[in-house]
Formats: structure tokens, C-alpha cells, sequence
């Protein structure tokens, strides 16, 4: 599915080159599918991640790269480009930062809570505990183009 749907997007949009990476924001899949609509309307132009999980069996993203990223079902819903990263400690986020990823009230506030729920989960899981001590991926992106959304669905 997501390799038809990579062809497809390099025909619509004039691009070639090899698939890239196959991302997914959230933990469970309705976060994922909330999320990905986020991103397809524009509203989430930014993501953040524990830099752990990049030390262990990922590459870290780099402005330039494209991923593929699907809702909580694994369907592709669209291609972003990284435009910024910057790897700091969770405490140092900001407003602009949480504005940027477009969640919730888009509040900082809000952006903290959500965020030390999220790694805290990610970190109990593999038995370790968080802290705001803690470097972070901040990654902007800008989405490249996405799939026509299903009439009936919501997107934002």
C-alpha cells in the first residue's frame, strides 16, 4: 500500500527517487489518525521526540529528508519535508515550538502536559522514567502534499 501510494505521489508531483522513511505520530492508533489529520490540514507543522530513540536504531532527521506519514490504520496520508532540527532538553520548549505542532489549544501549557504523558508512557514501557532533563528532537516540517481525505471524514 504505501509503496503504490509513493509512485502515485512521485507521478502527481513531478518527483522521483527511492520511498522514503514511513512515519507515524502518536502512540495509539487513534492519536495517530488525529494527528495525521492535523498535518493534512496544516494546522501541525512540528513534531518532537525522545533523542534515545535516534541513539538507538533510527536516523535522525535532517532538513531536506521526506517521509511518508500514515494514520493509526498504517495508510498513507501524505509526504512532509523537515525543514529545522534542533536537539535540546524537553524544558527548553516554547511557545512558537508548541504552536507549531498544533495540538490542543496550541498552548505551551498544553504542549508540556501532552508531552510528559507521551514519554512518560514511551519510557515506562522499557522501564525507564522521565525527566524535563531529557534532549528532545524539535522538528518543524512542511507538508509537501497529502492524499484527498475521504468525504465524511474530519480532518482538523
Amino acid at each position: 500500500m504505501t509503496a503504490e501510494f509513493w509512485q502515485d505521489f512521485c507521478a502527481a508531483h513531478g518527483l522521483d527517487g527511492p520511498m522514503p522513511p514511513v512515519t507515524c505520530f502518536g502512540d495509539t492508533p487513534q492519536m495517530q489518525t488525529d494527528l495525521a489529520q492535523l498535518v493534512c490540514s496544516g494546522r501541525k507543522r512540528a513534531t518532537a521526540s525522545l533523542a534515545r530513540w535516534y541513539e538507538e536504531d533510527e536516523t535522525r532527521p535532517a532538513p531536506g529528508d521526506l517521509s511518508i506519514f500514515v494514520d493509526g490504520t498504517g495508510t498513507p496520508l501524505g509526504v512532509i519535508r523537515t525543514t529545522f532540527v534542533h536537539i535540546a532538553p524537553f524544558h527548553t520548549a516554547d511557545a512558537p515550538f508548541a504552536a507549531a505542532e498544533g495540538e490542543g489549544d496550541g498552548s505551551l501549557a498544553y504542549w508540556v502536559a501532552e508531552h510528559i504523558a507521551f514519554f512518560t508512557r514511551e519510557l515506562t514501557a522499557i522501564g525507564l522514567a522521565f525527566s524535563t532533563d531529557m534532549d528532545v528532537v524539535f522538528e518543524r516540517f512542511e507538508l509537501v502534499g497529502a492524499a484527498p481525505v475521504p468525504v465524511g471524514q474530519p480532518v482538523g
